[in-house]
């Protein structure tokens, strides 16, 4: 049979996502390529006793349907963990449980999006999400990055593109894939731009607990007296990224408009991991949880990043984050990025080309990212080692 696809859909092009999570499953390789927590952090013992509780003692709450919002005391709790972080859910915010906080920015560019809309989001940027907005039918404009976050004056002449961008994308903690964080002052920034120019923010924070070094800085959400921030909260980066939950925060006009969206795409998410991510939060020390985090992914940064200085040409750059779990590498200019990365691959190193994360993934890049918190320390300087040589066959 022949298959008639639609426009929108021919005119995607394959993710590397894919290929990225097909590439975690071989055993040989090592994975600076994934983004995917480490796995000794996993609550594993807490997680088989709440979902053993539940099947046993009231199974018909996790296996009938459930309501969009999500389940009322997990959105109770993560209103209370998300505000540890200051006044991020505020009495007049709605909140609603996803599948995810890619599902957010699907639904959110669903919402507000017409075909061939301006969405400009930092460049690079997560790919995941960059292409789920492309999806919609929406056209990507890149924010250029500098070390302290996004540049002010590449943003407020990208925010007078007419017709007007419908919003911007931002991860302000620990970017994927750079691992910058945007300074207080620029957040302050970003949000006074957007307000005068009528653009909405969503303002990813999947990292935002995983600093373990330097000061936190307060959320764009928490300066928000507009109702022009779309707040996504994970919890998969805390707990568990296989129990898929998230959190939309907003005001109750766009968060019920994306609720409508959600629930067109998948009635609800998962009760069985709302109830589990409900139950640890209300009952687990959520702060050993997450230092025991902290202390898991500063110790293999401090590996990588002392690997890189010891084993990486000087020419090499890359950043030193705060938290999070990406480190960005730039090779200098002339040298074949992908011919590198590919070479890396030859020899059992598996890296993320830059050009993924771009809005415009035809232009040109020297970088490619590196996770620290999937791999073991042994792997680690293993492939640091393995691509420090490389480094110097490439640069002269």
């Amino acid at each position: 049979m022949q298959y008639n696809f639609s426009n929108r859909f021919k005119n995607l092009k394959p993710s590397p996502a894919g290929d990225i999570l097909a590439m975690m499953g071989d055993p040989t390789l090592i994975k600076f390529s994934g983004g995917n927590p480490a796995t000794d952090s996993f609550p594993i013992d807490k997680i088989t006793e709440f979902s053993n509780e539940v099947l046993t003692t009231k199974p018909l709450s996790v296996l009938e349907y459930g309501l969009t919002e999500g389940y009322h005391p997990l959105l109770q709790e993560a209103k209370k963990f998300l505000n540890r972080d200051g006044s991020v859910v505020r009495d007049d915010d709605m909140m609603i449980c996803t599948s995810g906080s890619q599902q957010i920015a699907d639904c959110l560019a669903k919402v507000v999006c017409n075909e061939g809309d301006t969405v400009l989001t930092e460049d690079p940027s997560f790919l995941g999400v960059l292409d789920s907005i492309r999806s919609n039918g929406a056209n990507l404009v890149g924010v250029k990055m500098e070390d302290d976050g996004i540049d002010l004056s590449d943003l407020e002449e990208k925010l007078q593109i007419k017709p007007t961008p419908k919003f911007i994308y931002v991860i302000p903690n620990f970017q994927n894939p750079t691992g910058i964080t945007m300074s207080l002052e620029k957040r302050k920034a970003v949000y006074e731009l957007c307000k005068k120019y009528g653009v909405l923010i969503l303002e990813d924070n999947p990292y935002g607990q995983l600093r373990f070094s330097g000061e936190a800085v307060p959320p764009i959400k928490s300066f928000d007296e507009e109702g022009i921030v779309i707040y996504a909260a994970s919890f998969s980066k805390i707990i568990a990224p296989g129990i898929r939950v998230a959190c939309a925060v907003g005001k109750p006009e766009i968060i019920g408009a994306i609720k409508q969206v959600k629930f067109l795409n998948d009635v609800h998410s998962t009760t069985w991991s709302q109830v589990i991510c409900e139950r640890i939060l209300a009952t687990c020390d959520m702060d050993a949880q997450i230092e025991k985090l902290k202390e898991i992914y500063g110790a293999k940064n401090k590996v990588m990043q002392d690997e890189m200085a010891k084993n990486f040409h000087p020419s090499v750059k890359y950043t030193k984050p705060e938290g999070g779990m990406f480190v960005w590498v730039t090779l200098p200019d002339g040298v074949d990025m992908m011919k590198f990365v590919g070479e890396a691959l030859e020899n059992k190193v598996a890296l993320v080309p830059g050009t993924a994360f771009l809005a415009d993934t035809s232009m040109p890049c020297q970088s490619f990212r590196m996770n620290f918190s999937t791999p073991s320390t042994e792997d680690i300087i293993k492939g640091i080692e393995i691509l420090g040589k490389l480094t110097y066959k490439y640069c002269k």
